[in-house]
């Protein structure tokens, strides 16, 4: 009996050691944020954003992945469709360093080592903590000082991802975040020129193209070439 189990974890481990199929690479887009200021579009990118990424391919269903993103922001008053905003006519800009860690759900099996598997609709699950900057004090008039600050988000996101050329791939996809947090526009109760009356969490959206490189030893589940 003690045979068979060994022989059964050596069979785990070694079909999990073969299945690593690894992807890395970079995605390039457009930031959008909904809040006390500008636009109330949830896709509309404004400012563009660059970003790294890393796979693990779990099986043809599941991929383990961490993504670094550069997210610049703003929002505009002049830009929006409230005419109340419009007349108000406020303006900022914030910039968003991203950590995410997470899964990502493929509806099809997807394997580029196989002939039939290279394409797939996919949503994420993740959990994000990014840094950001927020106004400390207002040591004179319309003068601030800045501190940056840590947030947690509630992510989701879709995606579509293909063979692009060999073992590249190319993605389309848009990443929503609930950030718990109503100061991404640098508003604050304690200062009465930033104090603009919102009562709602501020979102950010990325909405872009990735490119990943896969390599690693073909995947247990793929046909051998």
């Amino acid at each position: 009996m003690k045979k068979r189990l060994l022989i059964v974890l050596c069979l785990c481990v070694t079909s999990l050691s073969i299945a690593q199929i690894n992807e890395v690479g970079f995605f390039v887009g457009g930031t959008n944020y909904v809040g006390d200021i500008g636009r109330t579009n949830y896709i509309l990118p404004s400012k563009p954003a660059i970003g790294l990424i890393y796979k693990w391919n779990w099986n043809p269903r599941i991929a383990v992945r961490g993504t670094y993103s550069y997210l610049p922001i703003e929002g505009k008053d002049s830009r929006s469709d409230n005419q109340i905003r419009v007349n108000r006519n406020i303006s900022f800009s914030n910039t968003i360093n991203e950590l995410a860690v997470g899964i990502e759900f493929n509806f099809f099996e997807y394997d580029l080592s196989s002939d039939d598997k290279t394409h797939t609709p996919y949503i994420l699950a993740e959990f994000v903590a990014y840094d950001y900057k927020t106004v400390k004090s207002e040591p004179t008039p319309g003068s601030y000082l800045y501190q940056n600050t840590t947030g947690y988000a509630i992510p989701f996101g879709i995606g579509y991802k293909s063979r692009f050329l060999g073992k590249l791939a190319i993605a389309v996809e848009a990443r929503f975040r609930y950030t718990l947090k109503d100061d991404l526009d640098y508003t604050t109760s304690n200062i009465s020129s930033l104090n603009f009356g919102g009562n709602g969490d501020d979102w950010y959206m990325f909405t872009g193209v990735s490119l990943v490189y896969t390599f690693g030893r073909p995947a247990c589940y793929a046909d051998p070439k």
